[in-house]
């Protein structure tokens, strides 16, 4: 990818009153100055032969990017096979429907460590994700929010090294939050590309999908999202680290005021 695109998850909010489907939705951000939506496929898949030529069509007239968050029901290390075999249906059906709007990453937690240790987990999550079909889609692995929720940085970025279908998304939020409030200043941020850069090469800091937003935590890491504003994340401080690492790739915003939130960041890169 050959810039840094800015987008946000789900459907605009719009002015009062709006309403939005995906096409419309699509028109609307590309008229604002965003690049970028996440399909939710959390609950369920909701590109079908109805709307996916209006989709794919708002898509290419906007030059827009699409990518998708995969079914909130995945867990590579489930205990029975058939959960399994279940998630991994899922991913795959998550991957067609976005390959029907030419959307490229399909991003989704791969599971839990339940009573595993945390290698069990790891090597367990690792057989499952070689399993799952080349189909051209980027199968992009969330880090989570809590440290008992398997998704460190460490564990997604030596996954992504190990299984080729595989690359992260780097969700900073979750990050900051999982570690009690860890990223305070640039080089936080800039340790976190550094890794990557160095575990997986300088084509992974050009080929990014990232999630931001403000974030509420606890002692037990992430609670809910907020605006960037109500939050102590460093947005401005990251967003220092992206430009002095010149990264390329995708920037989702989670803020519950998704497209307003989505613009500030915008907006400060540019300044930058």
């Amino acid at each position: 990818m050959d810039k840094l695109l800015f987008g946000i998850s789900g459907l605009p909010i719009g002015k009062e009153n709006a309403k939005f489907n995906y096409k419309t939705g699509i028109d609307y951000l590309n008229n604002i100055g965003l690049d970028a939506m996440e399909l939710p496929f959390v609950r369920s898949v909701n590109i079908t032969d109805k709307n996916k030529e209006e989709v794919l069509n708002s898509k290419i007239n906007n030059n827009f990017y699409l990518s998708a968050h995969g079914s909130y029901f995945i867990n590579l290390n489930a205990e029975d096979d058939e959960k399994i075999e279940k998630s991994i249906e899922r991913i795959i059906k998550g991957a067609e429907a976005l390959l029907k709007v030419n959307g490229k990453s399909l991003v989704f937690h791969p599971g839990y460590y339940l009573n595993d240790s945390k290698e069990e987990t790891f090597n367990t999550i690792k057989e499952n994700l070689l399993k799952l079909p080349d189909l051209g889609v980027d199968y992009r692995l969330e880090t989570t929010g809590k440290e008992t929720q398997f998704g460190s940085l460490e564990e997604i970025v030596q996954l992504c090294k190990l299984v080729p279908t595989c690359k992260p998304c780097i969700d900073f939020s979750h990050l900051h939050a999982r570690y009690n409030g860890s990223l305070k200043n640039y080089d936080d941020f800039a340790k976190i590309l550094d890794y990557i850069g160095t575990e997986l090469g300088e084509d992974a800091l050009k080929d990014m999908h990232i999630h931001m937003s403000g974030i509420n935590y606890g002692l037990k890491g992430e609670k809910n999202h907020l605006p960037f504003e109500e939050s102590d994340f460093n947005y401005k401080a990251c967003i220092k680290a992206f430009s002095k690492f010149d990264i390329k790739g995708c920037i989702i915003c989670e803020s519950p005021i998704l497209e307003n939130d989505a613009l500030l960041l915008k907006s400060y890169y540019d300044s930058i």
